[in-house]
């Protein structure tokens, strides 16, 4: 069945949340458990669990057996497919360290690409419940059995912005002064939150997102999410973001103008 027709059906958006089902079950029975913890990095802290591997298992075995001619890039499995049209996306846990320190910040990613651009998405938050969903028309966010439509803030002056980003750690030594000026120019910067930023971006709690050293895995799902909320997501540039890098999330245009500017100067 073609996506467009699922997504008109509604399809899309009920396999998306089987397939946090699926996922929930290898990562909320590990959250807070002792877990197997892997280091990615020679020099460096970049962790995988079992959580992640099995997560991600499951969730290609499942779309694999939906959408056999589909491609798939996984964090901790890489790509199959890569020249497919429908390229599923997954970050099984989005803010592994998050996840092993106990915090409940982390999320489970699942991204849909269609010609190499962004189109529908889910971030699923298992231990809140909280599911945000772009179905490729809009974005809306599921919990405890209720379901609101998600609009971005209207806030335009960086002055009255409320900015995150996950660590000042992500940036480079030359990256870093340029972050620092969006973070000096707003009223609030808050720390910690991985993908759970570009959703409090899109729930219109949070104004700008400002990152970087990023992948596609990492924000496959969420550019959908906060576009179709009304946001702008882009790279530092002004040009796309799909591929990962450094990523600037805003409410609006206006503040994502105002952010860019200022980014560049």
């Amino acid at each position: 069945m073609d996506i467009s027709q699922e997504q008109q059906s509604g399809e899309l958006a009920s396999f998306l949340n089987t397939l946090c089902d699926l996922a929930q079950v290898e990562t909320l029975g590990r959250f807070r458990k002792s877990v197997e913890i892997s280091n990615k990095l020679d020099d460096g802290f970049d962790p995988v669990t079992e959580a992640d591997q099995a997560a991600e298992t499951v969730l290609r075995k499942a779309i694999l057996e939906r959408f056999g001619n589909h491609g798939i890039l996984g964090e901790e499995f890489g790509s199959i497919n890569p020249d497919a049209q429908y390229q599923w996306i997954i970050d099984p846990i989005d803010g592994t360290k998050a996840f092993i320190a106990g915090l409940p910040t982390w999320g489970t990613l699942i991204g849909l690409y269609k010609d190499g651009q962004p189109f529908a998405g889910i971030m699923h938050q298992p231990f809140t419940g909280e599911r945000y969903l772009c179905d490729g028309l809009k974005t809306m966010l599921h919990h405890n059995k209720q379901s609101s439509l998600l609009k971005t803030s209207s806030v335009s002056s960086l002055s009255d912005s409320i900015l995150m980003t996950t660590s000042p750690a992500l940036f480079s030594s030359e990256e870093l002064p340029v972050y620092q000026k969006i973070e000096q120019a707003v009223k609030l910067p808050r720390y910690g939150t991985d993908c759970y930023a570009y959703c409090l971006l899109a729930s219109g709690h949070v104004d700008l997102v400002v990152e970087a050293g990023l992948n596609a895995y990492d924000i496959a799902a969420l550019i959908p999410i906060v576009e179709k909320a009304g946001g702008v997501f882009t790279n530092w540039q002004g040009g796309s973001a799909a591929q990962g890098g450094q990523v600037l999330a805003a409410a609006n245009s206006n503040l994502h103008k105002a952010a860019l500017e200022l980014l560049n100067r």
